[in-house]
């Protein structure tokens, strides 16, 4: 049977410092490093084992996939990265602290941002410090200014149609490294959870989710590892 694995990259610096992250480009913590070594030690001792990984464009996931692979004894496995995979746009939110943000705009507000499923933040205006235009990974990408959790998902699961049913369908065991947003995008279609329940779904740094998958691709079960 096809075989699954979702990971969210480990504890990212803005993470712990309580900011929008989004597309803006922040390193594991040492504590994010040691989430992805733990989650690659895991892998190994339950016997799991990759022929394919796909991973974002942003520094924290890989590092997450290269340092689970590391412990894996795995670093030679190919790896595709695409930008679809990235984590939601915040727009306007980015880099700001998500408790000042509250006292600014109200917590009512920020939530509707936060976990609305269809409600976008306020855009990035052009010319800001987060602004990615010249970032030249993206070149040739419109990247966008803002991005609801709905939004996300129609730029996610195309990317999951053409590339990664195709390896999956083919035989190959498959790892993604991705993040909170864009692995809700891929929960959500695998596991049929309705709109309005997705966005409280909590997926947490660094803990392997297995997902058993008939010849179809309809899931049987979804577990985190460690608690297997």
């Amino acid at each position: 049977m096809p075989s699954l694995v979702l990971i969210r990259h480990g504890q990212s610096a803005w993470n712990l410092e309580n900011r929008f992250t989004g597309w803006w480009d922040v390193d594991v913590t040492e504590k994010g490093a040691e989430e992805a070594r733990a989650a690659g030690r895991l892998m190994a001792e339950k016997g799991l084992d990759f022929d394919l990984c796909f991973t974002s464009l942003q520094t924290r996931a890989i590092k997450t996939l290269d340092l689970a692979l590391e412990e894996m004894q795995r670093l030679w496995l190919p790896v595709e990265k695409d930008w679809r995979l990235n984590e939601r746009h915040y727009g306007g939110l980015t880099g700001l602290n998500k408790a000042e943000t509250a006292a600014k705009h109200g917590e009512a507000q920020v939530h509707i941002w936060r976990r609305s499923f269809d409600v976008p933040p306020p855009p990035l205006e052009p010319g800001s410090a987060f602004d990615l235009s010249a970032d030249r990974r993206y070149a040739g990408i419109a990247i966008p200014a803002t991005e609801s959790l709905k939004d996300t998902i129609a730029r996610v699961l195309p990317y999951w149609e053409s590339r990664i049913v195709p390896a999956l369908k083919s035989g190959q065991r498959v790892l993604i490294s991705a993040h909170g947003n864009s692995l809700r995008a891929l929960v959500k279609h695998l596991s049929n959870i309705p709109d309005d329940e997705i966005t409280s779904l909590e997926i947490p740094t660094g803990q392997p989710i297995v997902y058993e998958l008939d010849a179809d691709l309809a899931a049987t079960d979804r577990y985190y590892l460690s608690e297997r």
